[in-house]
């Protein structure tokens, strides 16, 4: 790979000769641009506004535009006169664990390279401090006639730096999140941890470009004289606006399983909360119990009419007996008298 940048690395009084390359590439398809009606190829001409005449690259400097419009000529001689320690050093100003950088500045990534044989005994010591120390350098460096900020990690066996942008140059996130407030209830939350659960982890090397390859495909077929690519039908489009959140996430994660080839179904979540809405887990673990007594209650009811004309007739007859009873005249007794045998007197 051809190095962009050659300087060094300024590690503390150790200085390791470095190349820097690219560690990125674009693979974007590009275009021209024509004119219409012929096809002729349209360029960009560099023209003096004053005179109209068309310039080349070594009669074109650099100036700042003023508030006012005018223009102060900046020469490459005022440039390099600057104090500008890091013109050609990546000079480390610190060791910081890797999650204090916040993912808004990363910008370009280059690979360090060691620059000659002396280079390669101070490169690995670099490198191996990183890896067992679990940190990554921040360090200040000069390219393209600016001064900008880098994190150096350790990638596989070489040293990477990531482009990082100034603290002032992170815009605040003001006036983006929603401004009404929304309420995010349990059940949704569920649904969204299933959904996450389901796509689960995803090997990185696995993804594609999907409109690249679908550009490359209708370019070929247009070169070889074939018609564009039809566009999707209005029913293919996916997006818009969502109007039943719960169903949305369920049919997300019954999509998700179906591309998996998981099982399909999903457990329809009963939301949790307030005791209104879901009734909670105190009214789900009683409802049994309820549902028992009511139904002794009713059996016992049931059984109790059921007795309830065969205790009438028994207290009847019992009434009746009673009465009749009572009509009949008591029966007399009959008591016998001993008798008793009379002395006999001399």
């Amino acid at each position: 790979m051809r190095s962009i940048w050659n300087g060094a690395i300024s590690f503390g009084l150790v200085s390791i000769p470095i190349k820097l390359v690219n560690a990125t590439e674009s693979h974007s398809v590009s275009f021209r641009q024509i004119h219409t009606e012929d096809g002729g190829r349209v360029r960009y001409k560099k023209v003096c506004e004053l005179d109209g005449e068309e310039l080349s690259g070594p009669e074109i400097g650099k100036a700042y535009e003023d508030a006012d419009g005018t223009m102060i000529p900046i020469t490459d001689e005022d440039l390099a006169a600057l104090p500008l320690p890091t013109a050609k050093t990546i000079e480390i100003v610190a060791f910081v664990p890797a999650g204090e950088i916040d993912p808004l500045q990363m910008d370009a990534a280059y690979y360090l390279s060691a620059n000659g044989v002396p280079a390669a005994k101070p490169y690995t010591l670099l490198r191996e401090a990183l890896k067992r120390s679990d940190k990554v350098a921040v360090a200040k460096y000069a390219l393209r006639g600016r001064e900008r900020l880098g994190m150096l990690r350790v990638v596989d066996d070489v040293i990477a730096m990531h482009g990082l942008l100034w603290p002032d140059e992170i815009r605040a996130p003001e006036g983006v999140a929603p401004e009404t407030p929304v309420a995010v209830r349990d059940a949704e939350l569920d649904l969204a941890d299933a959904l996450m659960a389901t796509l689960g982890e995803v090997d990185i090397n696995s993804l594609h470009d999907d409109y690249r390859t679908a550009v490359e495909e209708m370019i070929a077929a247009k070169a070889e004289g074939g018609e564009a690519v039809a566009p999707p039908s209005p029913g293919e489009a996916q997006g818009g606006r969502v109007i039943d959140l719960m169903a949305a996430l369920e049919n997300s994660v019954r999509a998700a399983k179906e591309a998996r080839g998981e099982d399909a179904v999903v457990t329809e979540l009963k939301p949790r909360g307030t005791p209104k809405e879901t009734g909670g887990k105190k009214s789900t673990s009683r409802t049994p119990a309820k549902k028992t007594a009511a139904a002794r209650k009713s059996t016992s009811k049931a059984e109790g009419e059921a007795k309830e004309p065969t205790a009438r007739k028994s207290t009847a007859k019992k009434a009746t007996a009673k009465k009749t009873t009572a009509k009949k005249p008591a029966a007399k007794k009959t008591t016998t008298k001993k008798t008793t045998p009379r002395k006999r007197t001399a």
